[in-house]
Order: C-alpha cells, then sequence, then structure tokens
C-alpha cells in the first residue's frame, strides 16, 4: 500500500466507523475514492485528515465524517439521481458516484469547476455531470432528484433547492442559523411538503450566497 491508500483506510478505521458509519456501500465507496485527487497538490499529504480543507476563495472540502454521515442519512439508492450544491472540487459527487445511478456536480466557481472535472476524469467517474452556476437556484433541467447534499452549511434553505427534490426524496446538508451552531440535517419531500430533522451537530464553513441575510434596522 503507498502512503495515500494507508492513509485512506486509516480514515476510514479512526474517523467514519467510530462516527457511525456503517452503510457498507457507502465505506466501500470511501475506500475507493482518492480524495488526493480532489484538493489542492500542497495539501495533497494532508486529504485525509479529520478537517475541512481550504480550496481557495473561501472554499473548505468537507470533513469525510461529515459528508459521510449526511450521506448515510440520505440513503442513497443505485438507481436514485442526485444533485450535489457547491460541489467544489467534486468529492463528495464523485462519492455519490458509487451509490447512485447518476450525479449533477453544480459548481458556480469556475476554477473548482475545472478542478472537478479533472479530478472525475483521472478517477475514471463518468456518471457525474460538472454544470456551472448559481448555487442557490439548482440546477432545475435535471430535476427532481431523489437526493441532494449541499456541499457546505447554509443558512437558510433557498426554495428553488428544495422544490427540486422528488417527492420521497432526501435533501441533506448542514443548517447553520444567524447566531446558531450548525447542525447536520435531513429534509424529506412527501406530498410537496419539506419536513426538517437535525441529525447531529456540525462547524461546516458557509457556502458563498447563503449566509444569513442582513437584519432590517432602522
Amino acid at each position: 500500500m503507498n502512503s495515500y491508500e494507508v492513509a485512506r483506510a486509516h480514515m476510514i478505521v479512526s474517523q467514519l466507523r467510530p462516527n457511525g458509519i456503517v452503510d457498507r456501500r457507502l465505506l466501500d465507496a470511501f475506500a475507493a475514492i482518492r480524495r488526493e485527487l480532489f484538493v489542492p497538490e500542497p495539501l495533497r499529504a494532508v486529504a485525509y485528515i479529520d478537517e475541512g480543507l481550504p480550496l481557495g476563495a473561501g472554499r473548505y472540502l468537507m470533513e469525510p465524517r461529515v459528508a459521510a454521515r449526511l450521506l448515510q442519512a440520505a440513503s442513497v439508492q443505485p438507481a436514485d439521481t442526485a444533485l450535489v450544491v457547491g460541489a467544489g472540487s467534486g468529492y463528495e459527487a464523485a462519492v455519490l458516484a458509487y451509490l447512485a445511478r447518476s450525479v449533477v456536480a453544480l459548481e458556480e466557481d469556475a476554477n473548482l469547476a475545472r478542478m472537478a472535472r479533472a479530478a472525475l476524469v483521472e478517477h475514471g467517474i463518468a456518471s457525474v455531470g460538472v454544470v456551472e452556476g448559481p448555487l442557490r437556484q439548482g440546477h432545475k433541467p435535471r430535476a427532481p432528484y431523489d437526493v441532494i447534499l449541499l456541499g457546505g452549511a447554509v443558512a437558510e434553505l433557498p426554495p428553488e433547492i428544495g422544490q427540486q427534490l422528488a417527492d420521497g426524496g432526501r435533501l441533506v446538508g448542514v443548517m447553520r442559523p444567524p447566531g446558531g451552531i450548525g447542525r447536520g440535517v435531513i429534509c424529506t419531500r412527501t406530498e410537496g411538503v419539506l419536513a426538517h430533522r437535525p441529525i447531529f451537530d456540525a462547524a461546516t464553513p458557509l457556502l458563498p450566497g447563503f449566509s444569513p441575510r442582513p437584519a432590517f434596522t432602522l
């Protein structure tokens, strides 16, 4: 095993399993994806640490355990179609590619979108389509989605994204309301109604454009 393979195995044993990750398909996906391909080259030596990694322009790659807990809660099925909002360098989209039928990786930063495409090609993953556009609008042309993953924290969920979830679909991400702590949540859509349920605390950085709206003052 090379050093990256050792670090990947250690991530699963020391970060994922102790945090309740038991889904075998999900563990196999994390074991298969070469996380070092999805971070800037100077950070490849620390690609598997249990911290968010800076990707540039104020963006971060989520901690492995946070992404894993969100994806386990989403119960991704082989026939599902998935959307990643704020795909960044494409790592979570690559993991989803091992779980779902197809994945749309939405990114508004052109440099990150290029990085994601290059990493996915190097990994030989063809079932992920990287698209560029405003994150708050989601990606309506491929909607509805069985699974939506938010690639960073949001203060509130834009209705445009919630409306792109299929009936029976699951949306997972970290919500950080103004003045509050971040919490991983799962949202399910049943007969057009979204229900939210918190599942764990998380200090995930906010996605650009999803910060709390300024309060109105006189």
